[in-house]
């Protein structure tokens, strides 16, 4: 098989990911800032304890975040103004 046409599941669009992915910037966002008064001092995301603190919260909510997004998608779909799961806005 030819690997530039190999289809990674990771590219498709997925609408609960991109719903995920401003919640995961505010965890990080405030584990930095926690990390940050730990220390006593501005602290980065690249930081290995903010990335293993990270880890742990979305270890801790991972299942139930990605339940209660696709539920919500699944609840746009078809409705008028809404998504249907593959983002697209339907009339």
């Amino acid at each position: 098989m030819d690997p530039t046409r190999a289809v990674c599941p990771m590219t498709s669009l997925d609408p609960v990911v991109f719903r995920e992915l401003p919640v995961i910037q505010k965890i990080i966002a405030d584990e930095m800032w926690l990390e940050g008064e730990r220390r006593g001092g501005p602290v980065s995301a690249d930081d290995p304890g903010v990335q293993e603190q990270v880890c742990a919260v979305i270890m801790r909510i991972g299942a139930e975040l990605r339940t209660a997004l696709t539920s919500q998608v699944e609840a746009e779909v078809g409705q008028p103004g809404g998504a249907d799961f593959r983002g697209a806005r339907v009339a």
